[in-house]
């Protein structure tokens, strides 16, 4: 039996999906034809009731287009230092939008209004413009760690004072809704735009969205043609995404259980050091000074479970719709024997 627990991106589309793909209504996307494309982006943009939607082949592209739509070059972009648009994009911020970047340190990923409210800065000639703000819901290297809508709402507050756009990187949004029962609605109401991928625990095989209001969406479909994310027959890809937000939001919560599952043995097996809280579908270990990470992932692979090394002496878990609560056991009994 192999474990696939390196990642929610590795799932593979049930027959179901398969079979609203096979019978997908298509056209070209790029003039706006694709009925299926269309179909879902008025679905997601109506669930978080915002006004448009925009359809792109991954959540770093949605990510990317959005700090581009909100900022110039010598604007500055804040964020916490574990989030994926700094860690995981490549150096796109600077690349793409030639803006700066002002790094927070946040609790698993988590920013507070104060700690914003002390980095925005003045209008100075040697100063970048503070313009965009960005929150990521989950954290991804806080271990699946989420907002208090709260504390949303008091960003949010902030960065209209302070004349800042918000975006939301939600590539895993629902992991997170589904355990605070938040509505999409006001995430919609709090944000300037929002990312939300539907290739993680929602199970499609591609396919990420950028939600946000007429003007911002028609400035995006334009840099979206330049990066190359201009699609053509796309609607394929769109019904396995309609059918994602229609059949998999609500079983989000079952990946959630399999993964507090893990985490409790995990917790207590003698060469964990520390596990971090487990609140959605992630569970990150630390590991004891003298069982390193690569060693431990490859031993762990050797036993036909896949997971990654995450950083020093770290490693992370994720489950997803593939994972049965008999291949948990399994990782169970493995992740026991290993000494």
């Amino acid at each position: 039996m192999i474990v696939d627990l390196r990642s929610d991106t590795v799932t593979k589309p049930t027959p179901e999906m398969l079979d609203a793909m096979f019978s997908a209504n298509v056209g070209d996307d790029v003039y706006e034809e694709d009925e299926s494309v269309n179909a879902l982006e008025r679905k997601a943009a109506g669930m978080f009731g915002m006004d448009d939607a925009l359809f792109c082949p991954s959540g770093t592209m949605t990510n990317q287009i959005a700090i581009k739509c909100h900022t110039v070059p010598m604007d500055e972009v804040i964020c916490d230092e574990s989030s994926h648009i700094y860690r995981y994009e490549t150096g796109g911020i600077a690349f793409n939008s030639g803006a700066s970047v002002k790094l927070l340190y946040g609790d698993r990923g988590r920013l507070t209004t104060d700690m914003i409210e002390k980095v925005i800065n003045p209008e100075d000639v040697c100063m970048p413009h503070s313009k965009l703000i960005v929150l990521e819901n989950t954290c991804n290297r806080g271990g699946g760690s989420y907002y208090d809508l709260d504390e949303i709402e008091s960003i949010y507050h902030l960065a209209r004072l302070k004349n800042c756009n918000l975006h939301l990187d939600g590539a895993r949004l629902f992991n997170a809704l589904v355990e605070t029962g938040d509505s999409m609605e006001q995430y919609g109401h709090f944000f300037d735009t929002i990312s939300i991928c539907l290739s993680k625990g929602l199970g499609a095989p591609v396919g990420s969205l950028l939600l946000g209001d007429i003007k911002t969406i028609r400035q995006a479909r334009r840099i979206r043609k330049v990066f190359g994310g201009g699609m053509r027959q796309a609607g394929f890809l769109a019904a396995a995404g309609s059918y994602a937000l229609d059949h998999h939001i609500d079983r989000l919560k079952t990946d959630h259980l399999h993964a507090r599952v893990l985490g409790e043995t995990l917790e207590s097996l003698p060469y964990v050091d520390k596990l971090l809280p487990v609140d959605t579908n992630i569970v990150i270990i630390k590991l004891q000074d003298d069982v390193h990470a690569d060693v431990y992932v490859e031993r762990m692979r050797d036993n036909g479970i896949l997971c990654s090394r995450f950083g020093d002496q770290l490693v992370r878990f994720v489950t997803h719709l593939d994972i049965t609560p008999e291949m948990v056991d399994h990782t169970i009994t493995v992740c026991k024997k290993l000494r």
